[in-house]
C-alpha cells in the first residue's frame, strides 16, 4: 500500500520569490469551514483584524484583542493545509516596544501554528519589524491606508492622491523592505503610487484598493462574496450571497410557520418491531 505524501504549506521564501512573477492570490479568512473551501485556491490567508467589523459588528478594528485573533487563527489553521496563514497583530500589541511586540507575536505563533504576522505602519515600526525578523518571526507589512490609524487619519481616506504625499509613503515602503518584511499590503492607495512602489522595492506588494501592477491582490472574503451591503469601491463582488441568504431564510421561516418543515424525509422513524 503506497503512502500518501503530506501536503506542504506554502512558505515565506516561496511567497517572497513570487516578486514580479505569478500574482499572489490572497483572501481574508476567519473560520475553519471557509478555510477548507479557500485552501486549494489561494496562496495566502490573512486572518485580518477586520474580523472585528465583519464577524463581531465593531465600528472599527481598534477593539480587536489578541485573544480574538488567536481564536480565529486557530480555526483557520484547523481548516487549512496548504495556504500560508498570516495573523494580523491587533492595535496595541506591538507599538509600545519591539520587546513587547516579540512577546505577543511569539505567543500568537505558538498558540496558533501560523507562519507569519502582519503589522501596520512603515518607517515608525521598521525597527520592530527588524527585531522580529531577526528573531525568527516572519512579518508581512501594511502601509497606505492603515485602519488601525483611522482616528489619526480622520477616517478611511485614500492615500497618495496628492503627489506631495508620495515621498513619505515611498519612504515607508523602503523602510519596511530594508527591515526584512517578506511582503507588504498596499491599501487604499492611488494607483500610480502603488505601481511605482511595486517597481521600487524587492519584496512582493499585495494590493487592496491599490494597483493591478501589484505582485498580488487581497480582498475581505465577505466583501467579494456579496455579504457586505456597502462594500468599498475597490471591491469586485464575485457572488451575491447576502440576498441569497436572506431568500433562503425567508423560505425556511415560511416552511416552519406552515409546518411544511420538517417533512417525512427530515425526521427519524422507529425501527421495525418497535412501537412509539
Amino acid at each position: 500500500m503506497s503512502a500518501q505524501s503530506e501536503i506542504s504549506r506554502i512558505t515565506v521564501p516561496q511567497i517572497r520569490a513570487r516578486k514580479g512573477g505569478s500574482p499572489v492570490v490572497c483572501l481574508t479568512c476567519y473560520h475553519a469551514h471557509t478555510a477548507r473551501l479557500l485552501d486549494t485556491h489561494v496562496d495566502l490567508m490573512l486572518v485580518g483584524d477586520s474580523v472585528g467589523m465583519v464577524m463581531h459588528g465593531l465600528e472599527t478594528t481598534l477593539g480587536v484583542t489578541l485573544e480574538m485573533m488567536i481564536m480565529h487563527t486557530q480555526a483557520v489553521m484547523r481548516g487549512s493545509k496548504r495556504a500560508l496563514v498570516v495573523l494580523d497583530m491587533p492595535f496595541g500589541t506591538y507599538e509600545e516596544s519591539p520587546e513587547i511586540a516579540f512577546r505577543n507575536a511569539s505567543r500568537a505563533m505558538k498558540e496558533t501554528g501560523c507562519t507569519a504576522v502582519k503589522l501596520e505602519g512603515g518607517t515608525r515600526i521598521s525597527g520592530t519589524i527588524r527585531y522580529l525578523t531577526e528573531r525568527g518571526i516572519p512579518v508581512m507589512a501594511h502601509i497606505g491606508l492603515t485602519p488601525q490609524m483611522v482616528q489619526v487619519l480622520g477616517g478611511f481616506r485614500t492615500q497618495g492622491r496628492d503627489e506631495s504625499e508620495w515621498p513619505a509613503i515611498e519612504a515607508d515602503a523602503q523602510a519596511i523592505s530594508d527591515a526584512g518584511a517578506f511582503s507588504v499590503v498596499l491599501e487604499g492607495m492611488a494607483e500610480p503610487l502603488a505601481a511605482k512602489i511595486t517597481r521600487q522595492i524587492p519584496i512582493p506588494t499585495i494590493g487592496i484598493g491599490a494597483s493591478p501592477e501589484c505582485d498580488g491582490q487581497i480582498l475581505v472574503m465577505e466583501d467579494m462574496l456579496g455579504l457586505n451591503p456597502r462594500p468599498p469601491r475597490f471591491v469586485k463582488e464575485y457572488a451575491h450571497l447576502g440576498p441569497d441568504i436572506e431568500a433562503a431564510v425567508t423560505a425556511y421561516a415560511a416552511d416552519v410557520r406552515s409546518r411544511r418543515f420538517p417533512g417525512k424525509e427530515n425526521v427519524y422513524a422507529m425501527r421495525k418491531g418497535n412501537k412509539a
